[in-house]
């Protein structure tokens, strides 16, 4: 066997020759660095951020169907999985679940609607007479303080401004009613979300789980771990308070309107609706309807036993809800403290209205989760580890 040849030598290069004067060129350019800087990274979330609080400004007029239309697609996309896991394609799915939904509103809208005006009615034709009764109610109620505690500590003047006042706040609920329901202005935006939001929701609803994977597929490398854990987290917490929270909100309006109605309260239907639906806001929704049944109660009953037996249907709907709704509904899987979502809410509704309040408790979820993260991070950390000096 003959031994391969040598590989040929090749000449050197030859010297560059440059004449005097001529600028020595740089080398060509390496490669780039392969890590990105602790500023680098900073820079970018804060442009993130702001660029997303700009957007926001920006488009808050517009934004509301599309906000919703996300929390529907959010709200409704395990069922689609679940349809889509039987066989059926997702398109097919997203639509019959957008369809069914819109139905099922249709359908509430059109048994309800005629209720709710003939109550409006109701309401603005016994107005006056409610006034009369609570205020009378009222000034028994002072005169009978008045006689225990003696004329030096209330006067007639200081009674008589008290029955003014609260017939000025029952004045002031019934009119902001009417023009809350009758209002043209509403009236359109409700038009505007009833056209928009279900296509909307039915295209995010519909590709849903390509958004998400091309969104993590975004995900800077080097932190893509802990941001993905970091959205299963808020998830977790999202879906198990959302979902739970609207099915409770759902059984409450309803549980309030029939009992109501059944213990003769003119307008049960929609002081039971109300309360239901604002049981949304931790406390707030509930207090807010027992303080409004109790004020028509005095005003239609006149007497201590119907203002009873609406306290008792409030009482009984706090009990259901904390020992068997929420448990059963929400458990120990929610934590979001009642007080953290009661500010969310509200300060989502000063900043951008509705839009806000839609997006306050997604928000809150989030920041949530990052603080108990940061916070595990600081427990773990030198910062809290570092043992205390001894001696001088």
């Amino acid at each position: 066997m003959k031994p391969s040849a040598p590989p040929p030598v090749l000449p050197p290069p030859p010297p560059v020759v440059r004449t005097r004067g001529e600028p020595r060129l740089p080398p060509p350019p390496g490669p780039g660095p392969r890590t990105a800087t602790r500023g680098q990274r900073m820079a970018l979330v804060l442009g993130l951020l702001a660029a997303a609080m700009f957007l926001l400004w920006l488009f808050s007029a517009i934004l509301t169907p599309f906000v919703l239309a996300a929390c529907i697609a959010y709200f409704l996309d395990p069922l689609a999985t679940r349809l889509a896991r039987l066989g059926l394609p997702r398109g097919f799915a997203s639509l019959l679940l957008i369809t069914t939904l819109m139905a099922l509103a249709l359908i509430a809208l059109l048994l309800l609607y005629p209720l709710i005006i003939s109550q409006v009615g109701t309401l603005l034709a016994r107005l006056p007479s409610y006034i009369a009764g609570v205020g009378s109610a009222v000034q028994e109620a002072l005169q009978a303080l008045e006689q225990r505690i003696g004329p030096e500590m209330l006067n007639t003047r200081l009674r008589d401004l008290a029955v003014s006042q609260i017939g000025a706040i029952l004045s002031f609920i019934g009119t902001a009613a009417t023009r809350l329901i009758g209002g043209g202005y509403a009236l359109f935006n409700v038009f505007t979300l009833v056209v928009v939001t279900p296509v909307v929701a039915f295209y995010l609803l519909r590709d849903w789980q390509a958004i998400m994977l091309r969104i993590e597929s975004w995900l800077p490398r080097r932190s893509a771990a802990t941001l993905r854990q970091l959205a299963k987290d808020t998830d977790r917490v999202l879906s198990a308070w959302l979902r739970g929270q609207l099915l409770c909100c759902a059984l409450l309006a309803v549980y309030y309107a029939v009992a109501l109605s059944g213990v003769g309260l003119e307008l049960g239907l929609i002081v039971g609706l109300a309360a239901g639906i604002l049981s949304f806001i931790p406390y707030v929704g509930s207090m807010t309807g027992l303080g409004t049944a109790l004020l028509l109660a005095v005003g239609q009953f006149g007497t201590w036993n119907g203002v009873g037996m609406v306290a008792a249907v409030f009482v009984t709907g706090q009990v259901v809800e904390g020992y068997i709704i929420y448990p059963r509904l929400l458990g120990d899987r929610v934590e979001l403290h009642a007080v953290w979502v009661i500010f969310a809410l509200f300060a989502g509704g000063v900043a951008f209205g509705f839009l806000g309040v839609l997006l306050a408790v997604p928000m809150a979820a989030a920041l949530g989760v990052l603080a108990r993260f940061w916070l595990r991070r600081y427990l773990e950390s030198p910062l809290y580890l570092d043992p205390p000096r001894t001696g001088s």
